[in-house]
């Protein structure tokens, strides 16, 4: 597994490629691309890797990821069950800046997007308050042809641009800082932990599957994420125990906490609250009143 570097079909008709998915489950590799991806998730939950960043994903949320930005879309393990009636449907919009599309954005009235592409390359979640706006356009573009769609999607930057309280999904750009060899690596590191979050993987461990000792391990993964294994591992875990939290499915919180594979109930307390900013306890409470 490495990270995939991808060619969008974009044909010759068209700067603008629109790709709609409806699949058993998001694409489940690291891999990258030449265009900008605004990708809208219509249905379908899971973890999002980007540059440095993992987070949940739902249906209903927005994305806007930086060319050559390595990312990952991993559906629940759900999905993946024999016999699973689970399924996705994604729309996305691909646009290369350096094809002819780019042309258009040394125009002077596209200063302004062409300034916010920039700040795209790190990758963007859009604001819950604006989904509904840009879901809209999105489809407009989707149904035109020709001229009409490249109207559309221009509409479509010029509202983006305008949007100020955007999520970053990561701290740095990574374009040029992670080779084929090195992506490799990180795909299997992300997989395997992943996959074994729940087990106590030991730093051994998690080195024997990128080819590394523990030392040069430890290394290679804060240069390539910011960040240690360890809290990356707690992200992981964080994550899923917030998903059970949310679907209801769990007896107590110590329970999540086992079945997130923490060892003890104290632990599980004093790493959700880092992560998300509040005990669980909160956490909970706070989610019942939303839904009742």
């Amino acid at each position: 597994m490495k990270v995939v570097q991808f060619t969008i079909p974009v044909s010759q008709e068209h700067s603008i490629m629109v790709q709609e998915d409806k699949l058993p489950h998001f694409y489940n590799h690291l891999h990258r691309h030449n265009e900008t991806q605004i990708t809208w998730i219509i249905k379908g939950e899971g973890t999002l890797i980007a540059g440095t960043c993992m987070q949940r994903f739902q249906s209903g949320d927005i994305y806007i990821l930086g060319a050559n930005q390595p990312h990952l879309f991993k559906s629940d393990p759900v999905y993946f069950e024999k016999n699973s009636q689970k399924d996705i449907h994604a729309l996305t919009l691909f646009v290369d800046l350096h094809g002819p599309f780019g042309r258009i954005m040394d125009l002077p009235e596209m200063s302004n997007v062409k300034k916010f592409m920039e700040v795209t390359r790190k990758g963007l979640q859009v604001p819950a308050s604006h989904q509904h706006d840009i879901m809209k356009k999105m489809m407009l573009i989707k149904e035109a042809r020709n001229g009409i769609r490249l109207a559309f999607f221009i509409q479509l930057l010029q509202t983006l641009c305008r949007i100020k309280q955007y999520k970053s999904l990561s701290s740095t750009h990574t374009e040029s800082s992670i080779t084929e060899s090195e992506g490799l690596r990180m795909n299997d590191i992300y997989q395997y932990t992943m996959a074994h979050y729940t087990e106590n993987i030991t730093l051994k461990q998690i080195a024997d599957v990128a080819h590394l000792t523990p030392q040069a391990f430890c290394r290679y993964f804060k240069k390539h994420t910011l960040k240690t294994y360890v809290a990356f591992l707690n992200e992981v875990r964080i994550n899923e125990a917030c998903k059970k939290i949310v679907a209801e499915n769990f007896d107590s919180l110590a329970a999540v906490a086992y079945q997130s594979g923490f060892n003890n109930a104290v632990t599980f307390n004093r790493v959700f609250k880092k992560i998300t900013g509040q005990p669980p306890k909160k956490f909970l409470t706070e989610y019942m009143q939303k839904v009742n």
